[in-house]
C-alpha cells in the first residue's frame, strides 16, 4: 500500500487538483456561502470568517497516513481559477478505504469538472495509494451527485431511510461507492 501518501498537484485534461492558496478564499466564500451549494452539503452556509478558518485548516491537510486523514484539493480550471473542491478522506487503513465528495462554484456545475477532478482522484486511489474502496455518502435528492456516481462506474451500495437529522429535517443517506477491480476494469477495458 502507498501510504504514507503525500498529496501532489494531479493534473487531468482540462483540472487540476491542487493545493487551497490564500488567494481562493473570494471563489471559496462564493461557493460556501451559496445557499443552492450548501443545500445538500451537512454545513450550513458558512460566513467569510468560517471560510477563512476552513480554508487554513484544508489546506494544512496535505498527507494520508492514518484512518481519518484527508486532504482537500481545490479543483481548478485550465485558467488555474478554483472552481471547486474535492473531498478525499481515509476512513480505514486496515481496510483501505475511503470517503470521496466534491462542491462546486454554482457557475461551474454541469461542465464535467466535477468528473473529471473525481476521476483523477479515484485514479490516485487505487493507483498510487493503493485502496480496495471508494466510496460517496450523498443525500439522494441531490440529483446531480447521484448523476456522477453512476458516470464515475459507482454502483448504489444503500439508502438509508431518516438515517440522520439535518438542517431541521430527517435526511436519507445513499451509499455508492466502486472497488479497485471495478475501476482498472473500467478503465482498461
Amino acid at each position: 500500500m502507498g501510504l504514507p501518501w503525500d498529496f501532489r498537484t494531479i493534473a487531468g485534461e482540462r483540472v487540476t487538483l491542487d493545493l487551497l492558496r490564500d488567494d481562493d478564499l473570494e471563489a471559496l466564500f462564493e461557493m460556501q456561502s451559496d445557499p443552492e451549494v450548501c443545500r445538500y452539503m451537512l454545513s450550513e452556509p458558512r460566513t467569510r470568517e468560517r471560510v477563512a478558518e476552513v480554508r487554513e485548516r484544508d489546506a494544512a491537510a496535505t498527507r494520508l497516513e492514518k484512518t481519518g486523514d484527508y486532504v482537500q484539493p481545490a479543483i481548478r480550471d485550465a485558467s488555474g481559477a478554483l472552481v471547486g473542491t474535492l473531498y478525499f478522506h481515509l476512513t480505514s487503513v486496515d481496510d483501505r478505504t475511503a470517503e470521496i465528495g466534491w462542491a462546486l462554484l454554482r457557475r461551474e456545475q454541469g461542465k464535467g469538472y466535477a468528473r473529471e477532478a473525481a476521476a483523477l482522484m479515484i485514479d490516485a486511489a487505487f493507483g498510487e495509494i493503493g485502496l480496495h474502496r471508494v466510496y460517496a455518502e450523498l443525500d439522494p435528492r441531490n440529483e446531480a451527485s447521484v448523476a456522477l456516481c453512476l458516470r464515475l462506474g459507482m454502483r448504489h451500495e444503500g439508502h438509508f431511510v431518516e438515517h440522520m437529522w439535518s438542517k431541521g429535517e430527517w435526511t436519507d443517506t445513499g451509499i455508492y461507492a466502486v472497488l479497485e477491480r471495478e475501476w482498472t476494469a473500467r478503465t482498461t477495458g
